[in-house]
C-alpha cells in the first residue's frame, strides 16, 4: 500500500514540477519559435501537391472522403464506444477510450505548441461538410488528428483481435493488416483532398500515431490492471486529470483544441471512476458478449434503446448541475468567475476580453483570465463529460441489470 502511494505521489509531484518549470522558462514559446517556421515552409511547399490532387474533384470523392472523415472523427468514437461497452467487450472499450483520450491530448498539444497553419484557402479548396469539420478547421494543422487517431485506434483494434483470438489463420492476419493500411491511406489522402491538411501534417500524424501505438501496446495491460484492481485509483486519476488541464500548452491564438481535450479528459475520468467501482459487477472478463446465447442481438438492441437516451439525459443534467453548483462554490471561495459560452450573463462584464485570457500561461489556463477570474466553462465541460462517461459504465449497466437486459 505504501509503495503505491509513493509512486502515485511522485508521479503527480513530477507532473506538477514540470508544469511549473515549463511555465517559468516558457518552453512552449521556445519550441514554437524553433519548429513553426520549418513546418510552415513545408505547408507552403505542399500546396501544389494539394492542388494537383484536387484537380480530380467530383461529387463522389467529396462524399467518399467526407464520409470517411466522419467515421473516424471524435463524435463517431464518442457514439461507438458506449455500444462497445454494452456489447460485453469491456476491456477493449475502456482501452480504446483511454487510448482515444491519450491521442487527443498528445495530438492537440503538439498542434498548439507548434501552432502551424493549415493549407491556405484559397487557393486550396476546403470542404467542411459537417459542423464538426468546421470546428476542426479552426484548429492548427500539424499533426493530422484524423490520421493519428486512425493509426492508433484501428491499429490497436487489430492488435487486440490478434492477441486475444486463438488459432487465427495467417490470411486473416494479412487481410486485417491490409484493411488497416487501406483505411489509414484513404484517411490521409482524404484529408489532403478536402483541403484540411498538408502532406507534412499527414506524415507527422502517421509517425506520431505509430509511436503512440507502439507505446500503448506495451503499457495497456498495466493500465488496465491499475484501473480494475489498483488502489487510490479515483483520487489519483482525478488529480491527474486536473493537472493535465494545467499542463496543456497555450496556442499562439485561441483554438477549440483545449475544449476538445477538456471533454475527453472528463470522459477518461468518468470511465475510470465508473469501471473501478463496478468492475466485478458489470465489467469483468466473464461478462456476456453480444451474439451469444446470453446476450442475443434483440437484447443488445434493447440496451441501445435504453442506454443512448439515458446517457444523453445524464449529459444534460450534469451540465445543468455543474452550471448551478460551480458558480456557487466559486463565489463561496471568493473567486471572480466568468464564462465564455455556458453562462452568458457572467461574460457581460468581460466582453471583448475572452481571447486575451486564453493566451496566459498553463497555470492560468484553467482558473484565471486577464482579470484574475475563473473561466468556469472548463469546469462545466469537464463535469459534463465525466458524468456522461460515468453513466455509460455505471448507471446504464445498473439499469440493464434492473430490466434484465
Amino acid at each position: 500500500m505504501e509503495s503505491v502511494v509513493v509512486w502515485q505521489t511522485v508521479a503527480l509531484c513530477g507532473l506538477l514540477s514540470w508544469i511549473g518549470l515549463a511555465s517559468y522558462i516558457n518552453i512552449t514559446h521556445k519550441l514554437r519559435s524553433s519548429l513553426q517556421p520549418w513546418v510552415t515552409r513545408h505547408v507552403v511547399t505542399g500546396a501544389p501537391l494539394i492542388l494537383r490532387i484536387q484537380k480530380y474533384q467530383n461529387s463522389f470523392f467529396d462524399a467518399l472522403f467526407s464520409g470517411l472523415s466522419c467515421i473516424v472523427s471524435v463524435p463517431f468514437y464518442t457514439a461507438f464506444l458506449p455500444l462497445l461497452f454494452w456489447s460485453g467487450h469491456g476491456k477493449l472499450a475502456r482501452q480504446m477510450t483511454l487510448l482515444m483520450a491519450f491521442c487527443d491530448y498528445l495530438g492537440n498539444s503538439i498542434k498548439d505548441v507548434i501552432s502551424a497553419p493549415r493549407p491556405s484557402c484559397p487557393p486550396v479548396r476546403r470542404i467542411t461538410a459537417t459542423k464538426d469539420e468546421e470546428e476542426n478547421a479552426l484548429e492548427y494543422g500539424l499533426p493530422s488528428s484524423h490520421t493519428l487517431n486512425t493509426v492508433c485506434l484501428s491499429g490497436y483494434l487489430l492488435y487486440y483481435i490478434l492477441s486475444y483470438t486463438e488459432n487465427i489463420h495467417a490470411s486473416y492476419t494479412f487481410a486485417g493488416f491490409a484493411l488497416v493500411c487501406l483505411l489509414v491511406g484513404l484517411i490521409g489522402l482524404g484529408r489532403i483532398y478536402l483541403g484540411m491538411h498538408s502532406p507534412i501534417d499527414i506524415i507527422s500524424g502517421l509517425v506520431f500515431g505509430l509511436m503512440i501505438l507502439l507505446f500503448w501496446s506495451n503499457v495497456h495491460e498495466y493500465v488496465d490492471s491499475f484501473i480494475t484492481t489498483g488502489q487510490n485509483v479515483i483520487y489519483f486519476w482525478g488529480a491527474l486529470s486536473i493537472l493535465l488541464l494545467f499542463a496543456y500548452p497555450t496556442p499562439e491564438f485561441p483554438t477549440p483544441s483545449f475544449e476538445f481535450h477538456t471533454a475527453f479528459d472528463g470522459v477518461a475520468f468518468g470511465i475510470v471512476a465508473g469501471v473501478q467501482q463496478t468492475y466485478h459487477q458489470f465489467h469483468h472478463e466473464a461478462v456476456a458478449c453480444v451474439f451469444t446465447p446470453q446476450l442475443p442481438i434483440s437484447t443488445f438492441l434493447g440496451r441501445m434503446l435504453v442506454g443512448l437516451p439515458t446517457i444523453l439525459i445524464v449529459k444534460f443534467c450534469s451540465k445543468a448541475l455543474a452550471k448551478w453548483i460551480l458558480p456557487i462554490v466559486s463565489n463561496t471561495l471568493g473567486m471572480s468567475i466568468r464564462s465564455t459560452s455556458y453562462i452568458p450573463m457572467l461574460n457581460s462584464s468581460s466582453t471583448g476580453k475572452v481571447d486575451g485570457c486564453k493566451q496566459r500561461g498553463p497555470l492560468h489556463k484553467l482558473f484565471f483570465s486577464s482579470q484574475d477570474s475563473f473561466d468556469i466553462d472548463t469546469g462545466i465541460r469537464f463535469v459534463q463529460y465525466a458524468g456522461l462517461a460515468w453513466s455509460v459504465v455505471d448507471l446504464v449497466p445498473s439499469l440493464f441489470a434492473y430490466l434484465n437486459l
